[in-house]
């Protein structure tokens, strides 16, 4: 009952303070009972926002002038449902105040009987602010639980971190490259984090490249947005190249934008956590605030950690707009990291997880796990890159791709037959993939959504392959039972002859090598992918690849006494040619090759006519192929590197 009273008490002096006159008859002021024994955090920081809050509202009153006239009665209104106090942050001057969301766990309203007066809910909210200002510059969030901050701990780092890695991830922040020709990219100055980044890099891009136009809607990010302006790319537009136009503020926004995509998603949809260091969370603290801080531990993060939750994404782009030197800071890449895990939900990122007793940042090097990527790009930590789920038996499964993503993801690995990438990461809704390879993620894009357009056997080839590979049960070996293969013959309307048929069953399972030599040579009219009119035509196009940990180049006029070397990301533009498709000839050829070489290098590959400039290859072509078969791939300059 005494915290009720007490809240009663506080909104009657916030009323009349905010209508400027005092109670008639104010009652005796009560006592306030002294702290109780073993009192929780949460209630003890409630107790001091009442007494914060109680005594700005007295300050408030004795400042207010009796009233020259008197007030004409009001009309007695029924019981207003007010917001408890929550957590405010408050942003520079020039930025919008973000109010935030309460805990899940506390009560949403609570009941305030009004006796004489209706207080409008805007003036409420606004004393709020208000009185946060009166009483200092404390900043506000909720404390994690000591058990919540070793569960964090232990789920990302594990009981074994070594300081390097601490080191990796508590120097790395979120922050633009200085340079011109990279200006729309993210720089890695450590190695471990590069998961993170090259992922909230990918959602920058989305926002750069096809939101320019809207980088000014705190909603843009809101999936029903995004679904119109999808429709509107599917025309022949492409963005623009010239990454040195882009402004300062255009890059924030795009960056914020990309935050509050990737933590709603995490959150389903329907919240965002923003994890932030208690007391830094103005501007003008930042830089010298971190200055003793380090994060070693679960303690270190209980100590330093606050955490806020949204359920508006106006509100979460407005507190993370206002307060983005945060995360620019050396602690940027850590706190989104925690940010992204919280909105999930720590028991929902265990559940996804094959094994969740590994840590998600992996040992000895600390890199980022193929799961936080997967968290970003797809809001689930599932391990996996296939398509959905991949039943083993016996009740057992992997968990893969659960839908379709924004932006998509690549891998050195595949091309390596250790993984298989689904349709889902390869065909996102907008050309825009993170890149793995065995020890680095970089980012793949193109200017134009129309790059990822199929023709009509394009789509029948995709059609098939997703059905083979809903069969497939080897973990993406390429194989299906026979009985499996009929399913799919079932599905994709594909008629053999009998004698084909049984050719392809006798060995008692199928391998997509065999499957697909056979489609080669059945007539489009029966489902297969052999067209007598040649019409399957040649693709060709350009598309960027965004390596961004710093790497040494010359700056000046480029003679040995004028230039001097800096640190700078490195973007190369290529150009990719997809020739038609393969016949049965050409299939058989690379196959034989493929077996005799033990390798897939260039001229195996490149069996389509030459082009006009000279084919080139280097790692991330084999990565390019996984998504565009045999593409010939040529650049100017340095070769890209994906590590």
């Amino acid at each position: 009952m005494g915290d009720r009273d007490e809240e009663e008490e506080l909104q009657m002096a916030l009323r009349m303070s905010l209508h400027g006159s005092p109670p008639a008859q104010p009652e005796p002021k009560r006592s306030k009972p002294p702290s109780p024994a073993g009192e929780s955090p949460e209630a003890e920081a409630r107790r001091k926002q009442r007494e914060l809050m109680a005594a700005a509202a007295e300050k408030r009153l004795r400042a207010v002038a009796p009233p020259a006239a008197v007030a004409p009665p009001v009309t007695v209104a029924p019981p207003v449902t007010v917001a408890p106090p929550a957590a405010v942050v408050v942003p520079p001057p020039s930025q919008p105040t973000a109010v935030v969301a309460e805990q899940p766990s506390a009560p949403e309203d609570v009941k305030v009987e009004s006796e004489s007066t209706v207080v409008p809910m805007e003036d409420v909210k606004e004393a709020e602010v208000e009185l946060e200002v009166d009483v200092g510059e404390e900043e506000k969030g909720e404390e994690l639980h000591p058990e919540l901050a070793e569960k964090l701990w232990l789920m990302v780092f594990g009981s074994g971190v070594s300081k390097a890695v601490l080191a990796q991830w508590s120097n790395q922040g979120i922050r633009f490259s200085s340079d011109p020709e990279t200006a729309m990219g993210l720089v890695q100055h450590e190695g471990g984090p590069c998961g993170v980044l090259a992922t909230v890099q990918a959602y920058v891009l989305k926002y750069l490249l096809f939101f320019s136009d809207n980088l000014g809607n705190p909603e843009v990010s809101d999936p029903s947005f995004a679904l119109g302006q999808r429709r509107f790319y599917q025309s022949s537009f492409a963005a623009r190249d010239d990454f040195s136009s882009l402004t300062e503020d255009g890059k924030t926004r795009a960056l914020v934008h990309a935050m509050v995509e990737i933590l709603f998603l995490c959150g389903t949809g329907k919240r965002a956590v923003v994890a932030f260091i208690g007391g830094v969370i103005r501007e003008q603290k930042v830089d010298a605030a971190l200055e003793g801080i380090s994060v070693e531990s679960a303690i270190d993060f209980q100590k330093v950690l606050r955490i806020i939750t949204f359920t508006s994404r106006k509100d979460a782009f407005n507190m993370l707009l206002a307060n983005i030197p945060l995360f620019r800071s050396r602690l940027g890449a850590m706190l989104f990291l925690i940010s992204s895990l919280l909105s999930r939900g720590l028991d929902c990122i265990q559940a996804d997880r094959d094994d969740p007793s590994q840590p998600l940042v992996t040992a000895p090097f600390g890199h980022a796990s193929q799961e936080i990527v997967n968290l970003l790009l797809c809001g689930e930590a599932v391990p996996n890159v296939f398509d959905g789920k991949m039943d083993l038996g016996g009740g057992m499964s992997l968990k893969g791709i659960p839908s379709d993503v924004e932006v998509g993801f690549l891998t050195l690995l595949e091309s390596l037959n250790l993984c298989k990438v689904g349709q889902y990461l390869k065909c996102p809704k907008w050309p825009i993939w993170v890149v793995g390879s065995e020890s680095h993620y970089t980012v793949l894009f193109a200017l134009n959504p129309n790059v990822q357009e199929e023709n009509e056997l394009e789509e029948r080839e995709s059609k098939i392959r997703r059905a083979f590979d809903a069969q497939d049960q080897s973990g993406g070996g390429g194989f299906i039972a026979v009985e499996g293969f009929q399913q799919v013959l079932r599905d994709t309307d594909i008629t053999f002859p009998s004698d084909k048929l049984d050719d392809l069953c006798n060995a008692g399972v199928i391998v997509w090598s065999e499957f697909w030599q056979a489609l080669l040579q059945l007539d489009k009219r029966a489902g297969g992918m052999k067209d007598p009119t040649g019409l399957m035509g040649k693709k060709q196009f350009t598309i960027y690849h965004f390596n961004g940990i710093a790497k040494s180049v010359l700056n000046g006029s480029g003679n040995t006494g004028g230039s001097t070397p800096i640190q700078r990301p490195r973007i190369c533009k290529l150009n990719v040619s997809v020739p038609p498709r393969w016949t049965q000839d050409e299939y058989l050829a690379d196959v034989v090759s493929s077996s005799a070489s033990g390798s897939k290098n260039d001229s195996v590959l490149s069996l389509a006519p030459p082009v006009q400039t000279a084919c080139q290859h280097a790692p991330l072509v084999d990565c390019i192929r996984t998504r565009w078969p045999r593409a010939a791939c040529s650049w100017s300059g340095d070769v890209p590197s994906i590590v």
